[in-house]
């Protein structure tokens, strides 16, 4: 034991003597193979500022302003960050004053672009209301619970000239190097309190479909889950004319005679097992840079992996009324509450990479395809979902009819 004690302390003295000799050198530095190390970033940061009564976590979400988000685009967030509401609200966090009240959010390490930052206020309603309530209930991992639902309280980083969403430019010196944007203010107010569940919903008389099979007609049924960290109590659908132009007239983006209806319905093929969409296996809302690239209409392929989705519509004659005048003039004002929509499934598959150029399928790819609701708040609801049998064991409660997809043979 003596023995290797002493060798251990030579030793020791060795080493520590070749780095006292070598100390006056440099030690050599060598890039890393990890591109995340080599890319140099920014920051954003700033205050969120909160009016209003609503108590609850204040969440921020990142997103790229070329992938904006539910209604106006499909992107999903960049990075997300969580105020906890005591540190927003402090003393204040038991009572009902409306501030302004504010706390600091900063997103390190933002490559150079162009971004936007939309959030919510994660109400407690626990603290006001007797039961049944729900507390803060963001678990951003999910689908089914990183949404905002009723009563929580919208916002987002605004253009104070303008009130449109402020898009935010991280841009880099003449060196190359990015600069941080400060100063940044995201505003709650309760004025933007959210009115509606998300749009939960169950699929009910599909049958699958084929390209010989025409049209199918199928029905989707608000319904309620209140399982686990899943409250979502009154589901519904909110029916109005889609506007993007803002020129009062309905659109006809597709150009098949028929107005076009909020909510928009996506029937998108997923992937052979799971509840990943086909094409974008990590989920991210990108499409992957390999995957399946389908033979278009006119026997051509853009060797691109394709969004491929099939033509649905909502069937207009079978909305309650309230869309139109006595003269059958459209109401763009008019927004119908429904619990019920009935569709119509087409056996035509279309890849919608480009959005602006829609490409038609020469055939119809055989598989699963989920369905997604996006309403015009921008609140999305898809099945199959993580409470699904299919779904990996993650913690959630398995409810009927969310592991739902088309059958296409």
């Amino acid at each position: 034991m003596n023995l290797l004690r002493s060798q251990g302390t030579a030793l020791a003295g060795l080493i520590l003597s070749t780095l006292l000799a070598s100390a006056c050198d440099a030690p050599p530095v060598v890039a890393t193979d990890d591109r995340q190390q080599q890319t140099e970033a920014a920051r954003i940061e700033g205050s969120v500022v909160v009016t209003g009564p609503a108590r609850g976590n204040a969440v921020v979400f990142l997103y790229d302003a070329e992938r904006p988000p539910p209604p106006q685009g499909a992107g999903r967030p960049v990075a997300f960050t969580l105020i906890p509401q005591e540190e927003l609200f402090g003393s204040d966090l038991a009572n009902n004053t409306t501030g302004p009240f504010t706390a600091p959010f900063i997103f390190p390490l933002v490559r150079p672009g162009h971004y936007l930052l939309r959030g919510f206020i994660d109400v407690d309603t626990c603290r006001s209301n007797p039961p049944p309530c729900h507390g803060p209930d963001f678990i951003p991992w999910y689908n089914v619970t990183a949404e905002p639902n009723v009563g929580d309280v919208a916002g987002a980083a605004v253009d104070l000239a303008t009130r449109l969403p402020r898009v935010i430019d991280v841009g880099v010196t003449e060196d190359g190097v990015p600069v941080p944007v400060l100063g940044v203010t995201v505003s709650f107010s309760e004025t933007s309190t959210v009115t509606a569940d998300r749009p939960v919903f169950e699929v009910q008389g599909a049958t699958p479909i084929s390209a010989s099979s025409g049209p199918v007609g199928v029905r989707l049924h608000a319904r309620p889950i209140r399982e686990g960290a899943v409250n979502l109590s009154a589901p519904i659908f909110l029916v109005r004319f889609v506007d993007e132009d803002r020129d009062n007239v309905p659109d006809d983006a597709n150009k098949d005679g028929q107005p076009d209806l909020w909510p928009r319905i996506v029937v998108r093929k997923l992937a052979e097992n799971g509840v990943q969409d086909e094409n974008d296996l990590d989920n991210n809302g990108v499409l992957d840079a390999q995957g399946v690239d389908y033979v278009h209409e006119d026997n051509t392929q853009d060797g691109q992996p394709d969004l491929v989705v099939l033509a649905t519509s909502i069937l207009m004659d079978s909305l309650p009324p309230g869309l139109y005048d006595t003269e059958g003039q459209p109401i763009m004002s008019a927004v119908l509450p429904v619990t019920d929509l009935n569709l119509g499934v087409l056996p035509i598959a279309i890849d919608a990479r480009n959005p602006a150029n829609l490409k038609r399928l020469k055939s119809l790819p055989p598989g699963r395809y989920g369905v997604t609701v996006i309403q015009s708040t921008g609140q999305v609801w898809r099945v199959p979902n993580e409470l699904s049998p299919m779904a990996d064991d993650v913690g959630l409660p398995r409810v009927d009819g969310q592991g739902f997809s088309f059958q296409v043979r």
